[in-house]
């Protein structure tokens, strides 16, 4: 890329500024995508420099969506899926795994990027037997997610709620616990939350100098919190074992190349009462 929106990328349309990096194009590059501009890579290079394990946190957290949603198809019977902070389609989404394991599984997506929006549409096409939605809101209004995921999903069955890598954009302050607390109460029992976000667990300065770095260059600012924060979000739930953990040490799959090392990031899922 040379200064221009990649080939396979939307020209920016009303509500996509292409001149400052956004997290879920710069996902995407970290991902191997084409989903992104100039300003994307450079900010995700920048942020690589400093923090090189980003790329490897990208790419650890689809392979734990998987096995996630996996789990809650196969192990506890989940067939209906809330996917809020989607981000740019790639490979393994949620309803592709949802759908592969029982392709009567229904899945809703929430995003409020435009650029999500436009792909969304064009790619998050699921089964016959299915169905596959997309809702344009912001996690900051759990009530009108609720309202518009009902008219796919039926909340009077379990739901399994996905916060992949999404509730550190919302601060304490802004109430990120309580909008959590309000989605998984709009919940009946037997749902499950799926949640993972970057804390600082291993690496010390690194983070937390591409993250001031980022979150000073535009964009919309992540907040990394204590493991201790982290784990508040599943108060009053039953984590599923292992718990809370680093991301690559949820249910693994066996490999015995690739050592379980913990990284900056932790996950769990809970099941409602």
């Amino acid at each position: 890329m040379t200064g221009e929106p990649p080939p396979t990328g939307p020209v920016p349309a009303s509500g996509i500024d292409a001149s400052v990096p956004h997290a879920a194009r710069m996902w995407n590059y970290w991902l191997g995508g084409k989903d992104y501009y100039d300003v994307d890579r450079v900010a995700g290079d920048q942020f690589s420099q400093t923090f090189p394990d980003i790329v490897h946190i990208a790419r650890l957290s689809r392979h734990l969506l998987a096995r996630i949603v996996r789990h809650l198809v196969h192990e506890a019977g989940v067939r209906q899926f809330l996917d809020i902070g989607t981000g740019l389609p790639t490979v393994d989404n949620t309803h592709e795994v949802a759908q592969r394991a029982d392709p009567s599984c229904r899945v809703v997506y929430v995003d409020n990027d435009p650029l999500v929006l436009a792909h969304a549409r064009a790619l998050l096409v699921g089964t016959p037997e299915g169905a596959t939605d997309y809702v344009h809101a912001d996690l900051r209004d759990p009530g009108a997610i609720i309202s518009a995921a009902a008219r796919t999903l039926d909340l009077d069955r379990p739901v399994a709620l996905m916060l992949m890598g999404i509730v550190g954009y919302v601060t304490d302050e802004e109430g990120a616990h309580d909008i959590v607390r309000r989605l998984v109460d709009a919940l009946p029992s037997g749902s499950y939350l799926a949640l993972w976000d970057g804390v600082n667990l291993v690496t010390g300065e690194a983070l937390d100098q591409a993250q001031d770095d980022y979150n000073s260059g535009g964009g919309v600012p992540y907040n990394l919190r204590t493991p201790e924060r982290f784990a508040a979000f599943f108060d009053g739930m039953d984590l599923v074992e292992p718990g809370v953990v680093s991301l690559p040490l949820w249910r693994p799959d066996p490999d015995p190349l690739a050592p379980l090392e913990e990284v900056d990031a932790l996950c769990g899922v809970a099941r409602k009462r």
